[in-house]
């Protein structure tokens, strides 16, 4: 279970390729500066990747994500519980590189297998995780934490099945998603993560895809149970504003040469000119009127409890 406490640690096809099948994304830089629209590096237009030159359906949202989560004015929330976790390890389908990223996808029929508790008031099924990463260790993370980005971002998604009878209508819809954000940070090797990280080669070129499972995404997630959610948005068309993150105040450690495994693989197919599969995140989004709530007390003077 994810809570409140923290213990110490003891170990575009089809609608956008199933909607998130991609999770394409901008090409910035570290230092990221927030407008009404997008957030840019100051004095330099970023690349974008090419699923960003097509139409969004939320071009002019209120709600978007990824957003700069500052600590000190994150609010405490006494009323958010422990956010409960459990998944069907031989749900897990396949690992696949969509072009943008690579992502691990599960039966969405497993009924058993997803989150609820925390700031959910329904049951969310398990529908695939992927990762976001920058071709340096200064950055590569959407979210950032007083404005301090890690190398890599971990997103568990998962849909609203008590409201919506399938995660495609769970995207377009009110509170149909809900993801959970983990930072990587450089550290000791991640065994679970190793496990994907051995399976890579096999998928480093555009829409390959290799069969994968079982596999228990929980194990990606850090001892460290404390959270801050937020109402936001996809971070790649649709960009649709449907979605409650959860984003885990520890990151979770990894090694050196799995954040370069990431970045060995590749945006382009076979035959075509090879271009390496990195800084694929959005651009910081502005906050606008929203609050970042937090599971766990913050501490005055900025200090951190």
């Amino acid at each position: 279970m994810l809570g409140s406490r923290c213990w110490k640690a003891s170990g575009l096809s089809a609608l956008v390729k199933q909607v998130w099948g991609p999770l394409q994304g901008s090409l910035p830089q570290p230092q990221r500066q927030c407008s009404q629209h997008s957030c840019t590096q100051r004095g330099k237009t970023p690349a974008l990747h090419p699923l960003w030159t097509g139409p969004v359906s939320v071009p002019e949202g209120t709600r978007q994500s990824p957003i700069n989560i500052q600590w000190r004015d994150s609010i405490y929330d006494p009323q958010l519980g422990p956010l409960r976790v459990s998944y069907d390890a031989a749900s897990c389908l396949y690992i696949w590189n969509t072009g943008y990223l690579f992502q691990v996808e599960f039966d969405e029929t497993a009924k058993g297998s997803g989150i609820s508790g925390g700031p959910l008031e329904n049951h969310y099924r398990l529908k695939q995780f992927h990762f976001h990463w920058g071709a340096a260790d200064e950055w590569g993370s959407e979210h950032t934490v007083d404005g301090r980005a890690h190398p890599a971002e971990l997103h568990l998604v998962h849909w609203n099945s008590v409201k919506y009878q399938s995660y495609k209508d769970a995207v377009m819809g009110e509170n149909g998603l809900a993801v959970i954000g983990v930072f990587l940070k450089l550290g000791a090797p991640h065994e679970t993560l190793q496990e994907l990280v051995d399976v890579l080669p096999e998928i480093k070129h555009k829409d390959t895809r290799v069969a994968l499972g079982p596999f228990d995404p929980s194990r990606l997630l850090p001892a460290c149970q404390d959270y801050w959610t937020y109402g936001g948005s996809l971070t790649t068309p649709p960009l649709t504003e449907s979605v409650t993150w959860i984003i885990q105040k520890q990151p979770i450690e990894v090694a050196q040469s799995q954040l370069s495994a990431f970045r060995a693989l590749l945006f382009s197919a076979p035959g075509e000119e090879e271009k390496l599969m990195v800084d694929n995140y959005r651009l910081l989004q502005p906050l606008m009127d929203r609050k970042v709530r937090a599971s766990f007390r913050v501490a005055a003077e900025g200090t951190r409890s």
